[in-house]
Parts: structure tokens; sequence; C-alpha cells
């Protein structure tokens, strides 16, 4: 058994969190270039180099990793295409915790480093658009976003546990009174204590292999057809839209094909589409287009951020808003496949939002008005 070791670097890029080993990036060189030498050009590396890390590697692993024939391209073996794989594949799944570690270790630095600078704690169903907004707010506004992202629900208890100070949850539009979406998050959320600030429209769809082999259009064909579905975990905001829409066409859970296989995001959702481990899943435009998947639109819903009345005036929460309702970041979100802006940085009535509480006023006795 092979033990990991994880090690992180300061810098002021901004680029994607990583948690990467020069191992995997020398056999990606390798197999996209076909041989050695190719692959040290392409890393800016000796031929000298990348040969002793192989070698040392395949010592280190007890398997070989490569092959190669006089006048043949080198190829990966059996093992190594397998660690590729193993690497893509925990890469597409880890992604969130991956970023939210890196959070956790920027936020102590923001504090060490810059005083002066705003922490938000935010709680968050999985979304891009919040992760864009981090890398978008952090230069040159010195806010930062301390994303964890988990369910929609868990987000929402996360906050009234005083956990975090704002959280991140989304429903179908207009989501009717007697919905799921009412009985999962009503009794989460009252008025008059939480306050939404608005933040995205975004389309749920389909995610499915490039060309649509199966000529899936709504979730009837899923079933008819008997696609192999990749659903999310309970607790999550898809799946409560992903039960909301059955119950709407009238279908059962028993009657998709992997129902009760789960993935922790859209991400590793889209990636086990794409590496055939399924047919079919239900998530975000964005996370199909990024894997090279297809996408057929089902709904459009709205991503809601949600906080206490109270923090409002906080200076964190201020600068928040203020971000999300600058141009510059709504043109950037526009030009995420599959999302606009919804009423970006404006606070909001939960009953403006989610329609589900309705209070009729008194009738007024010995002369006295209702309150």
């Amino acid at each position: 058994m092979h033990r990991l070791q994880f090690h992180y670097t300061l810098s002021r890029d901004t680029t994607p969190a990583q948690v990467r080993n020069p191992l995997i990036d020398l056999l990606q060189a390798v197999s996209g270039q076909g041989s050695i030498s190719a692959a040290a050009r392409a890393l800016g590396l000796s031929y000298r180099h990348v040969w002793g890390e192989l070698k040392r590697w395949e010592n280190e692993l007890g398997n070989q990793l490569v092959v190669w024939e006089k006048g043949q391209s080198a190829r990966l073996t059996k093992f190594g295409a397998k660690l590729l794989w193993a690497e893509r594949q925990a890469q597409a799944r880890l992604a969130p915790q991956i970023e939210a570690l890196r959070a956790d270790l920027e936020r102590a630095f923001a504090v060490a480093f810059d005083p002066q600078a705003h922490v938000v704690t935010l709680y968050a169903s999985h979304d891009d658009a919040l992760a864009a907004l981090r890398a978008h707010a952090c230069e040159p506004h010195q806010l930062h976003l301390d994303i964890r992202f988990c369910g929609s629900v868990d987000a929402i208890r996360g906050l009234n546990e005083g956990r975090c100070v704002m959280a991140g949850f989304h429903t179908l539009q207009h989501p009717a009174q007697g919905s799921l979406a009412e009985r999962v998050y009503k009794p989460l959320l009252q008025p008059g204590l939480h306050k939404i600030i608005g933040f995205a429209e975004r389309t749920q769809g389909l995610m499915v292999a490039r060309g649509n082999p199966l000529g899936l259009q709504a979730l009837h064909d899923v079933v008819e057809r008997r696609a192999r579905f990749v659903n999310r975990a309970r607790g999550t905001g898809t799946r409560v839209v992903l039960d909301e829409l059955l119950a709407q066409s009238g279908l059962s859970a028993d009657a998709i094909v992997g129902f009760d296989g789960t993935e922790p995001s859209h991400t590793a959702a889209a990636h086990a589409v794409a590496s055939g481990m399924a047919d079919v899943g239900l998530g975000i435009e964005v996370a199909a287009r990024t894997q090279g998947l297809d996408f057929v639109p089902l709904v459009q819903e709205n991503y809601h951020l949600v906080c206490r009345k109270s923090a409002l005036d906080d200076p964190a929460i201020v600068a928040l808003r203020a971000v999300l309702q600058s141009s510059e970041w709504q043109d950037q979100m526009r030009n995420i496949a599959g999302y606009t802006p919804f009423h970006s940085g404006e606070i909001l009535p939960l009953r403006a939002v989610l329609p589900w509480w309705s209070f009729a006023r008194r009738k007024v006795r010995h002369g006295n008005p209702s309150e």
C-alpha cells in the first residue's frame, strides 16, 4: 500500500487549486507526445532527467510505466494507463474538497498577512460560478470567500448553527406551494430572520455523451431506454430538483438504472459520463461542456445566497454585495455556460423569492387594528 503526502506553496498566483504529483505530468506528456524526447521538450526538461525520473518511479512503485521499442512510439503500460486514469478520476471527484482545503489555508493566511481583508465563510451547494466569484473577488477587492461545498440542506443548517455567515442553495424557479422544495427548505428558513441575496439563474439538464447517442431529451427517455444514470446524494439541491422532476413526470426512482449510484459534484457526475461509467446525469451546463459532453436543457433554476438579517451590515457582506452588483462580475458570469445574473447582490425578502409563507391578517377586535 503506497501512502500519499500533501504539500502546498504560497504564491500570488490565482490558478485553480491542484493536488498533483510530478509523475502524472510525466505520464501525460509521454502518452500525448509518443516519445521520451518529445515529452521532455514539452515539459521543458532534459531527456536525461525524464528518463531518470521514470526509472526512479518504476523502482519506487515496483511496476513498469512505459514501453518503447526501436522505431515505435513510446506508450504507457497497462499499469501506467491505470495510474493516469486513477489520477483523473480522483481529481474529478475531489475537486470541491481540494478547493475547500485551499480556502481554509487561504483564510488563515489572509488574516495573517492582511488584517484589513474581508473574509466570508460560505457553505454552499457545489456551483462553478461561486468558484469563479471566489477568484474574482480576491483581487483587487481584498475579499476572501471561504467556500465549503456541501449539500444545500447541510449548507443552510451550517448557517443556522453558526458555522458560516452565508449559505448557498438552489431551487427551481417559482417553486410552488406543496412542492418538494418547500418541504425540504421551508423548515430551515424563517422570514424576518433570514434574507436572500440574489446571485444567479442557471440551467439544469441532462449531461450526455457527445452526439447524444441514446437520443435522450427528457427523463422519460432515460427510463424507457434504460440509460445508466449517475445521481447526486440526498441533501444536495440537484437531488431535490431531480426528485421534484420525477414527481411532476409521474416517474418512479426505481425505474431509473443506477439511481442509487451517486457522485459528490456536478464535475464528478460529468466525468462519470465522459469516462463511460454512466450514460447520463442531471447537472449544470458548464460541467458538461468542460468534460466535452453534450447538454440537453431541462429546467431553469435560481441559485440563492442566504444570510441572517443581522449580518447584512457586516463589512464583509457589504463588500460581497458590492462585488456581486459590479458590471465586471456580472459580465464574467454571463460568460459561464448556462448562467445569467439574477438580482445579483440585491437583498430580497424570503417571501418574494420563495412564496411559501402566507400570513393572514388578524380581524379588528375592540376597535384595535391587527398588527
